[in-house]
Order: structure tokens, then C-alpha cells, then sequence
């Protein structure tokens, strides 16, 4: 199915401004669905005036549907449904007619304008489906005056509203609590839902004939009275506001969108919603957050203290074999120190994989010969790597780069390069140096080098990666490529081959 920019761009004329508006029109008309108890189909009127295309659609969520069938992308030229034209043509909102049937089941349709700086983009049909019609509620009639009123402001070019907040989705639906205000900010109506968040928060009466902005701010605790003393004039209706109201425990997040039909101030709609459980469980998460990184920042300083004390021995040693052995332990738990020290600043299990492995090519840079000092240097992009990937591969990294420093480039100096390539679910990590190359009776097999097969081990058991080790085909040096999966794709038992 088309989206409403595939089709505003393939069939109309509207402009970028235009389209930015029918985009804010669409992410508000859930709650114009929902209380309209209709479905919403937005027409737009194509390049040659021959009709409209239907370029986007809403089903509600409080009433049976009328339209089965999807209808973005299709296509009613002109003269078909004379209440689409009407309201096209004359700029106003058509109600007359009689119900249209549609699978045996009566439609009452309207047709509702949409203007923006005073022209007319195209129109919404409501389609309201008749056959469960009864005597309505009072909580059905306001639904209906109220989406009266918002379509009244559809066709008058004043809604959707200036300073609503972006993101929308985190904001409460009609279903959630829904209150309506007079001129006066005097409650005419209060679902039973909106009762119920009030009652949490500590009211004991009814809001009904309650001043909003007055009753709401009585609620709030001495100590938060001083800092919200704009709470009445925020849950007024004069304005769109979007706040919180915290007390008793219990968090209810408000939404007051004022109802200006006919340029004439006449009230206010507020939907709320009940989130303490959810905020609950937001302060939980980041609270498990917090601990998480507090034990990857204890961690870091453990193995950095390790560390310390691998190199202090090393230099009490005298025999040159023990002193290297400890000081490559050393670099070892150096390099798992640099991954936890990575993700205690996170605030997730993932890390700019990019930075972890700078830091561990200047560490092996640090500890290369003094004469040639070789500098390891990056090339492409690792991206986002969760914790379980990044220590294992910082490790095979630091390994493989410390290899190609002291016996590839060695004291003849060179060119040693990490080069990352993260596409079609893998990520290939090669390293290669111009140096010396391999022995001529190199066998990764029976290589009995320690640095081998830890990076053996951590490629084909860690990983379910495939490493391999070669010369380079430009010419001398020693070429290793490890081939992984890309996070999110399966792992399976590793493997080793010469390239």
C-alpha cells in the first residue's frame, strides 16, 4: 500500500509545506477517528482537477468500521461523490445526503475540508457505520461535539494546532481519559477513566463543575506547589499544553488542546492517561541502568589494578621470556579494560565499537618498537557492536595488530591498517601490514604461537566467525581477515582457512 508522500508526490501539486501539514493532520486523526466513531479517508485532488486520490486512512477504535477494504491509492474521479466535490469546490463541510450501503451495511458520510493559510489542500470523508446506531450517551455526545468542533477547526485552517509537541505517540488517547472544559475552564464533562486518574491522584469528589487548572492544582504537595503554581493557567484550555501532574504516588500526563470553531474560543478538550505504572518501570530501568554501568566502571578499575600489578612483577623479572609473557598479559587485560570502561559510559549494552578499537590500536602503537614506532591506523567503520561481540573482538584485534607490529613491520618500519566492512549481515575486520610476510612453513594449524589461539578461539568459538591468514596479493606482508556474522544474524562453529 502506498504511502500518503508516495502519492501526494506522484499525483498532486502540493507543495513541501503542504504536505508537512497533511503529515501533522494524519498523526492527530486517531483521536478525530475515535471520536467521530468513524473512519477517516484523506482525498487529495490530483494535478489535472480530474478527481481525488485517497492518500491516507484511519480506522476507529471505538466504534465498528465502514470500510473494509483498504482505499490509499485508489482513485474517484470527479462528478462520482458529489459531497467530496461540494466540500472541495466550496471550502465547506457537507452532511447532506442519505446513507450510503456498502456490503449491507448503511454509511453516513461527510465530507470535511482541510485548509492551510487559507486554500484547500484536499478533503476527509467520515464514515460513519449506521448499523449499531442507537440512543448515544452523554459520553458519545461529547465524543461527537468535540470532533465537531476539532472538524470545524480541520476546515478553518486552525488545527492541527502551532506549538503541539513532536512526538505524539507518547501522548494520551481519547480511550485513556477524556475531559471537556468550558470557555471558563470548567469541567462540563469527565469520562469515566479521567474520574479514575483523578481519584489516584487524590481527589474525592467529582470533577464535574470543577474548575480543571484549580482543582489539579490543590492536588499537588505543599513542597510542589511553589514550582507548579502554573498549573491552573496551564489546564486552562487557552493554549496546547502538555504536562505532568505527580502526587500520591500516582502520575497522570495531561494534553489540553483548545476548541476554537468559527475563530470563537468555546472551550477545551483533555485527554489524560494514568502512567504511574509506567514511570514506575521507567525509574526501575534506569535505575538497572545505573548499576549496570556502576559494575562496568568496577570492573575497568579491577582490571586496571590487575594490570598494575602484572606490570610491576614484569619488571622484577629478569629473564626476557617472563618479562614479555607478563607484559603481553598486561596489554590482554588492558584491552578487556578498554571495553568495560567503554560501556560504563553507555546507556545501553552497545559501544562505538570506532573508539574501542582506536584505543586499543594507540595501546599496541605504545608498545612498538621505539626506533620504528609504528602507528595502526583505521580504516572504515565497526558501528554500534553489543558487549559480547566488542570484548572478543577488541581482544583478536589487539592480538592480531601486536603481531603485525613486532614480527611483520618490525624495526624496518611499515604500514600496518585496520580495515572494517559492516554489510549484508556480516562484518569482515581485516588486518594487514607491508612487512616481511610469512615463514615459507607457515601452517596456521600446527602454529603453536599463544596470541594464535587465543585469537583461534575467540573467532570460531566466541564469534562463529571464519578467520583466515595469508599474504597480501599486492605483495610482501601478512594479510588476516576475520568473517563474522553481523549482530542479529545466527552464529554457527567457526572455521580457519589460508587465503
Amino acid at each position: 500500500m502506498p504511502s500518503l508522500d508516495d502519492v501526494v508526490r506522484q499525483y498532486t501539486e502540493l507543495a513541501e509545506l503542504d504536505r508537512e501539514w497533511l503529515h501533522r493532520l494524519v498523526a492527530e486523526w486517531q483521536m478525530l477517528a475515535d471520536l467521530s466513531f468513524a473512519d477517516l479517508v484523506l482525498w487529495v485532488p490530483d494535478r489535472e482537477g480530474l478527481g481525488f486520490w485517497a492518500c491516507a486512512q484511519m480506522r476507529p477504535t471505538t466504534g465498528p468500521t465502514a470500510h473494509l477494504d483498504d482505499l490509499v491509492g485508489s482513485f474517484v474521479p470527479r462528478g462520482r461523490r458529489q459531497l467530496l466535490d461540494t466540500a472541495y469546490d466550496d471550502g465547506r463541510i457537507c452532511r447532506e445526503g442519505d446513507p450510503e450501503w456498502r456490503d449491507e451495511v448503511p454509511v453516513r458520510i461527510e465530507s470535511i475540508p482541510v485548509r492551510r493559510s487559507g486554500r484547500v489542500l484536499g478533503v476527509i470523508t467520515r464514515n460513519t457505520n449506521l448499523l449499531s446506531v442507537r440512543t448515544p450517551s452523554r459520553l458519545e455526545l461529547t465524543y461527537l461535539k468535540t470532533a465537531a468542533d476539532l472538524a470545524q477547526m480541520i476546515s478553518e485552517g486552525g488545527f492541527p494546532l502551532p506549538g503541539e509537541p513532536a512526538d505524539l505517540d507518547a501522548a494520551p488517547r481519547v480511550g485513556d481519559g477524556l475531559v471537556r472544559l468550558d470557555v471558563d475552564g470548567v469541567v462540563t464533562y469527565a469520562s469515566p477513566n479521567a474520574q479514575s486518574a483523578y481519584r489516584r491522584l487524590g481527589l474525592t469528589g467529582d470533577l464535574l463543575g470543577c474548575h480543571l487548572g484549580t482543582i489539579t492544582a490543590g492536588l499537588l504537595p505543599p513542597s510542589r506547589r511553589p514550582v507548579d503554581e502554573a498549573i491552573p493557567v496551564l489546564i486552562s484550555g487557552r493554549a496546547p499544553r502538555q504536562t505532568e501532574v505527580e502526587n500520591n504516588g500516582a502520575v497522570v500526563t495531561m494534553r489540553v488542546i483548545p476548541l476554537v470553531p468559527n475563530a470563537t474560543q468555546v472551550g477545551a478538550l483533555v485527554l489524560l492517561r494514568d502512567v504511574t505504572d509506567l514511570r514506575r518501570r521507567e525509574r526501575e530501568l534506569l535505575t538497572k541502568d545505573a548499576t549496570i554501568r556502576e559494575i562496568h566502571h568496577r570492573v575497568k578499575n579491577n582490571l586496571q589494578t590487575v594490570a598494575a600489578l602484572l606490570r610491576l612483577q614484569a619488571r622484577r623479572i629478569g629473564a626476557a621470556g617472563g618479562r614479555e609473557a607478563l607484559e603481553e598479559a598486561v596489554r590482554r587485560v588492558g584491552t578487556i579494560a578498554i571495553v568495560h570502561e567503554t560501556l560504563s559510559t553507555a546507556f545501553e549494552e552497545r559501544v562505538e565499537f570506532d573508539e574501542v578499537a582506536d584505543r586499543v590500536l594507540a595501546m599496541v602503537a605504545e608498545v612498538s618498537i621505539p626506533e620504528t614506532r609504528v602507528a595502526p591506523r583505521r580504516v572504515g567503520s565497526f558501528g554500534l557492536l553489543g558487549a559480547e561481540t566488542a570484548t572478543p573482538l577488541a581482544m583478536v584485534i589487539t592480538e592480531v595488530a601486536q603481531n603485525a607490529v613486532q614480527h611483520g613491520v618490525g624495526r624496518r618500519g611499515g604500514r600496518v591498517e585496520v580495515i572494517a566492512d559492516r554489510s549484508a549481515g556480516r562484518l569482515r575486520v581485516v588486518v594487514e601490514d607491508d612487512g616481511r610476510g610469512l615463514p615459507a612453513d607457515f601452517d596456521v594449524e600446527r602454529s603453536g604461537q599463544l596470541g594464535l589461539q587465543i585469537v583461534r578461539t575467540l573467532v570460531e568459538s566466541e564469534l562463529g566467525g571464519v578467520l583466515s591468514i595469508g599474504g597480501r596479493e599486492e605483495g610482501s606482508g601478512t594479510r588476516v581477515v576475520v568473517d563474522l556474522p553481523d549482530e542479529g544474524q545466527p552464529r554457527g562453529r567457526g572455521r580457519h582457512a589460508h587465503l
